[in-house]
């Protein structure tokens, strides 16, 4: 699920704006998994615009009221999700925590960082989905410390099924604040890619790992 068309529209376009999302259909990227892709995303490179950053802070919470309620507190999922979650945290005025990727290996073995409480209403704080998967090992972590997880809400997502499918199997409902279809819509309207780029990028989209293989 994502914001109302307009503020969609506005996320996505600001992306593109700052470069926080780069399109090249012609000269894919290769993502780590070996994909071939015609996108990157970057969507720490917001944090560098003051303007920019607000909008999308204020887009959060609004999407965090309007789905969830307002929370006991904001947990950041690492890294990108840590500043991202201190500002949505700051303008909600609630606590913030952040979640690494698994338990540090010395100290106090923490993988939940910061204080809380069990039983608190929790909403999580993403940058970006892609399969769900590294969103939904916090969520986890989050459920066993015993908090209540009401949902996440990223930036962005490329929109796959599994991502879908992970999401739903785990109980955790998401909003993002702008999607891949939104995107690619706001970039061919600006003439940011072409009618060929477009029709080139919806094949990425229906099957990401047969694109340019």
């Amino acid at each position: 699920m994502i914001l109302n068309s307009d503020k969609a529209s506005k996320v996505a376009e600001f992306l593109l704006q700052i470069k926080a999302v780069k399109l090249s259909p012609n000269e894919p990227f290769v993502w780590a998994s070996g994909i071939n892709s015609p996108i990157y995303c970057d969507n720490r490179v917001t944090l560098s615009y003051p303007n920019i950053r607000t909008f999308i802070r204020q887009a959060y919470s609004e999407a965090i009221i309007d789905h969830f309620g307002k929370p006991d507190a904001i947990a950041g999922v690492a890294t990108g999700g840590i500043a991202q979650g201190a500002l949505v945290a700051q303008e909600l005025g609630v606590p913030f925590i952040y979640v690494r990727s698994s338990a540090k290996a010395h100290g106090m073995g923490n993988q939940i960082e910061g204080y809380y409480e069990e039983g608190q209403k929790i909403v999580v704080i993403e940058d970006l989905i892609s399969t769900g998967g590294s969103s939904l090992k916090a969520v986890d972590a989050l459920r066993e410390a015993k908090l209540d997880v009401r949902g996440l809400v990223a930036i962005f997502t490329y929109g796959f099924d599994i991502a879908h499918q992970n999401f739903a199997d785990a109980e955790c409902p998401y909003v993002t604040l702008a999607d891949y279809k939104t995107l690619v819509e706001v970039a061919l309207k600006n003439d940011w890619i072409t009618q060929n780029d477009m029709e080139s990028l919806s094949e990425w989209r229906r099957a990401p790992k047969e694109w340019k293989k």
